[in-house]
């Protein structure tokens, strides 16, 4: 019964490590934004674009 619980679906359990993608910074980058519906730019706290920013610290959705 070690497998109750699991999901089957295609890419369970995948991991993919994000940097954020500021010119020669290795921080992780936390902070995803969607460019399109197919790409997704990656961020650390530090660099993450101002427009988010104000919405983060304020908690605004």
């Amino acid at each position: 019964m070690a497998d109750e619980g699991r999901t089957a679906e295609a890419g369970a359990g995948i991991h993919e490590d994000h940097y954020c993608e500021h010119p020669n910074c290795k921080r992780w980058g936390c902070y995803g934004f969607e460019q399109d519906r197919q790409s997704v730019k990656w961020f650390c706290r530090e660099h993450q674009p101002d427009i988010y920013r104000g919405l983060l610290k304020h908690g605004t959705p």
